[in-house]
């Protein structure tokens, strides 16, 4: 399985540059935004990967199974010079935040400081493992998840049978084993899901998704997202970057003026925008929130096997290989080349034109790091 970066690279947590002796002060190493996917040839064995704003985290699927850092302060994994020191060897997930790394061994639970110098983790959980789910798969620890800032740990009723948890900048969003959707936490972009803007303190269910099975959920900086049964996907949330692949008026408004400024400036559109199409008159409806579930079309159509979100953007992979992004792209991390945002589902053609399937994707606030293998020859 080979891995790929791109987007947001300032502190070369996307990919760093092999150095080579004609190296000058304009290298690609140093490269801030990156919108070609680059394949990371010293990750090739990485299972699982995490990224906050300014540091990835690596977990390989070597013999000791352990935890590489990228980006600012990488020097924790290694035990050089750096704010802590981390053994991380038999380590079976990771996940990382600007303020904490944490881990999870078949025994405990760890949870580091990054901006400490102690050589103790902040907080930790022992795991009885004989009662526990050996494959714990983070941010869920038994009896509840861990998040991204202190307080580190919180609790969840166990009636909600919780399978996979996802946290977005202010809110989160559980997949129960009965492929029920619940969120709580800050409302203001709509990202709850449930009509309104209001914060919810426990997690609620979705009605707008009940009595449909999902089997996947997503949370980005204000939106969400999750994967029906059969390959669907549904959003909601903040859509002023296009990240909900529903029309927004902010990246029709830039086209235009890219395309002709004067004409843009005299036919400013409003919330909706009418054009006419030979005796019919057609309304385009702009998207600034969508405070419900709402599906999205891909086209051409077809099944979504996993979905992730970043900050403002998203990427889907389907069952097919093909890798679908859209949002904000200023700084490369959609993989088309370009630097510009995107309303609606786009595949990046990279991966087709290499002859790979890409099996996994996992999005960084500000870039996306892709998996995949070579296409069989039939």
């Amino acid at each position: 399985m080979r891995w790929f970066g791109f987007g947001f690279n300032a502190f070369t947590q996307t990919y760093v540059q092999e150095k080579s002796g004609e190296e000058d002060s304009c290298s690609s190493e140093r490269e801030v935004k990156v919108s070609v996917p680059v394949e990371l040839h010293s990750h090739a064995l990485r299972g699982r990967i995490s990224a906050s704003w300014s540091r990835t985290a690596s977990l390989f699927l070597d013999q000791d199974q352990c935890v590489y850092l990228a980006g600012f302060c990488a020097s924790i994994s290694s035990g050089s010079s750096g704010p802590v020191t981390v053994d991380t060897s038999g380590c079976k997930d990771a996940i990382i935040s600007e303020t904490h790394l944490s881990l999870a061994f078949p025994d405990r639970i760890e949870s580091w400081d990054l901006q400490s110098k102690n050589e103790a983790p902040s907080w930790r959980m022992e795991i009885n493992t004989q009662s526990e789910n050996s494959d714990l798969k983070l941010p869920l620890v038994p009896g509840g998840y861990i998040s991204s800032k202190s307080p580190v740990f919180h609790s969840l009723s166990s009636h909600l049978q919780a399978k996979s948890l996802a946290l977005g900048g202010e809110h989160a969003v559980l997949l129960t084993v009965a492929g029920a959707v619940y969120t709580w936490g800050q409302g203001s972009h709509g990202q709850l899901g449930h009509g309104g803007l209001v914060p919810e303190e426990e997690p609620r269910t979705v009605e707008a998704l009940w009595g449909m099975s999902m089997r996947s959920v997503a949370a980005g900086g204000w939106h969400s997202i999750c994967i029906g049964d059969g390959g669907d996907l549904y959003v909601w949330g903040w859509n002023e970057s296009g990240q909900l692949g529903l029309p927004s008026r902010g990246l029709r408004k830039t086209s235009q003026q890219k395309t002709d400024p004067q004409e843009a400036f005299l036919t400013e559109p409003p919330s909706k925008v009418s054009t006419c199409l030979g005796e019919e008159l057609h309304e385009e409806v702009f998207i600034s929130i969508q405070a419900f579930p709402a599906l999205v079309d891909v086209s051409p159509p077809c099944e979504i096997r996993t979905v992730s979100c970043g900050s403002r953007h998203t990427a889907a992979v389907t069952t097919t290989g093909c890798l679908y992004t859209w949002g904000w792209g200023e700084y490369g991390q959609l993989g088309h080349q370009t630097t510009t945002s995107l309303d609606e589902p786009q595949c990046v053609e990279f991966f087709s034109s290499q002859n790979l399937h890409v099996v996994d994707v996992v999005c960084g606030p500000w870039n996306t790091f892709t998996a995949a293998v070579k296409k069989e020859v039939h």
